[in-house]
């Protein structure tokens, strides 16, 4: 199981996965903005999202949960 958490405050610009998706390592798996930059959130494990803690519009502070990789 990997955990995916954001590493800095930004806002959730686009969802790119949905539960139940298989990702595999170096998959985007959100879109984050931040100071007019898109930051990819990128998985770093193969296997299935399990738990996707945000949505469109989100705003997430340094080290919250985004996703659960299984």
């Amino acid at each position: 199981m990997a955990e995916v958490r954001a590493e800095m405050v930004a806002n959730v610009w686009k969802v790119v996965v949905s539960e139940g998706d298989t990702v595999s390592d170096g998959d985007t798996l959100v879109i984050l903005e931040s100071m007019k930059m898109e930051i990819p959130v990128l998985a770093e494990d193969d296997g299935t999202v399990s738990k996707l803690k945000v949505a469109e519009g989100d705003v997430i502070q340094e080290g919250d949960l985004i996703a659960v990789i299984e």
